[in-house]
């Protein structure tokens, strides 16, 4: 018996929305990570990019957990003197609310070239709309 090896060629790909309006940011981030990853279908193969597209709308509306609205921050560093960056979550969501959501994913997905692969397959938008009508996207609902 020979193990199956998924060809990235051969996949067959979906195009999925979630509407994060009201939902957790880490739960969002989750099922869009393991739907990039390919890791529902039967024919995952680890080192093969086997997963679908994922768009994620209202991404302005998503909450956290918590006291992570008011304390959570993300950290940037330019590797230069005084190149320290802060920012809080209430300030990115006002600036660009879309980082939430792919930063979130970005952690759980491969930090390698398999992963950077993997992250353009994802689209965030703050607002209720996207251009992707044209790719008959399934609506998934979080439970």
């Amino acid at each position: 018996m020979k193990t199956f090896s998924a060809k990235a060629e051969n996949i067959q790909r979906k195009w999925f929305v979630i509407d994060a309006s009201n939902q957790v940011v880490g739960h969002v981030a989750e099922k869009a990570a393991i739907l990039l990853r390919g890791k529902h279908k039967p024919v995952f193969t680890p080192h093969v990019d086997t997963g679908d597209f994922v768009i994620v709308i209202n991404a302005e509306k998503a909450v956290f957990t918590g006291k992570k609205e008011t304390q959570k921050s993300y950290m940037s560093y330019s590797g230069y003197i005084g190149g320290h960056k802060s920012e809080s979550v209430e300030r990115r969501r006002t600036r660009r609310p879309e980082l939430l959501i792919s930063n979130a994913v970005k952690g759980m997905v491969p930090h390698n070239r398999l992963g950077r692969t993997i992250l353009t397959k994802l689209r965030v938008y703050k607002g209720a709309e996207h251009p992707h009508v044209a790719q008959n996207p399934e609506n998934l609902t979080l439970n």
